[in-house]
């Protein structure tokens, strides 16, 4: 991640944290309670305008949660992370990375058809995962 400007101590402790998470979307939350446990805390308003830094430069991703109230954010390494879709699981959270031709032709029909260019990035089904659909089964049976 190579962000400009100026560097703070606390910025550089933000952006240590999410790359040591890189394969996780936290919450700002969670993010405040993994600072906290490293001993390096970060204020909730210090936390907050940085992740907007980040997202309006592109190297964090925000998403809004089902529930339209908490976003998630995910750190966007440039030599690992691709453009794929999300599946939010709606009993248990579980955001789950998808790369897919079917939606990848949707989107094209949508462009050539509907002039609408949709962002993969953002692209998010919500449903119900594998495990919470076996518990679910289980509950039923």
């Amino acid at each position: 991640m190579q962000i400009k400007g100026y560097h703070t101590k606390q910025k550089n402790i933000i952006i240590e944290m999410l790359k040591n998470n890189k394969n996780r979307h936290l919450t700002a939350d969670e993010m405040l309670k993994i600072l906290d446990e490293l001993n390096s805390p970060v204020s909730k308003a210090t936390l907050y305008r940085f992740l907007d830094v980040l997202v309006s430069t592109g190297d964090l991703r925000k998403y809004i949660t089902l529930d339209g109230e908490k976003a998630c954010y995910q750190y966007v390494d440039e030599d690992e992370c691709h453009m794929h879709y999300h599946l939010k699981c709606i009993e248990c959270g579980t955001l789950i990375h998808m790369d897919c031709k079917h939606i990848d032709e949707i989107r094209s029909h949508v462009l050539k058809e509907h002039k609408f260019n949709v962002d993969p990035c953002r692209i998010v089904l919500y449903g119900t995962c594998s495990k919470c659909m076996e518990v679910q089964n289980e509950k039923n049976s």
